[in-house]
């Protein structure tokens, strides 16, 4: 008789001990495919990208010249206050000092009281998140109006497609559903 000890014989692992491997890499590797958006948000918030992602050009208002940018190429997004889009301005090094405050609305304002969204923030990055009305059509403007310290009020037109083809993409599309 021999003093040898046979061993049993190795089972397959279950069909979960299989494929717990094959998970755990997937939980791995998918982080990894986020990361890159979160750089580009990360530089978009600090800065390093510009005003936003996509710059709007110039806009003489009065004896100003304000920077608007578009923060973020896609449509208006829902807000409690209804459909809201973005917008990023600075200010030129000279109307630092004399500039109080910039507003921001779609169609034309009435009066001061009702002059729109206030741009926030510093002369050198304010954000204005304006609220996008159910029946602007894709050929309004955008009406900026820049108050100054001496009380001087100047106003300007912007127009949507200028400020963003997006949002005129969206309205389109909106009008169609009607």
């Amino acid at each position: 008789m021999s003093k040898t000890a046979t061993l049993p014989a190795a089972s397959k692992p279950s069909l979960w001990r299989r494929w717990r491997f094959h998970l755990s890499a997937l939980l791995l590797i998918l982080p990894i495919l986020y990361v890159p958006k979160y750089f580009d948000n990360l530089a978009l918030s600090r800065g390093a990208m510009g005003l936003g992602q996509r710059p709007a050009g110039d806009l003489q208002v009065g004896p100003w010249k304000l920077q608007l940018a578009e923060w973020q190429v896609e449509p208006p997004k829902s807000d409690p206050a209804g459909m809201v889009k973005t917008f990023t301005m600075a200010q030129c090094e000279g109307c630092k000092d004399q500039i109080r405050a910039v507003y921001v609305r779609v169609g034309k304002p009435r009066s001061l009281r009702a002059a729109g969204s206030i741009f926030f923030g510093s002369p050198h990055r304010a954000f204005a998140t304006v609220p996008i009305p159910p029946r602007t059509t894709p050929d309004a403007d955008l009406w900026i109006t820049a108050e100054g310290w001496d009380g001087s009020v100047h106003q300007a037109a912007w127009p949507i497609a200028t400020a963003s083809p997006a949002t005129v993409e969206w309205l389109k599309n909106q009008g169609a559903s009607r």
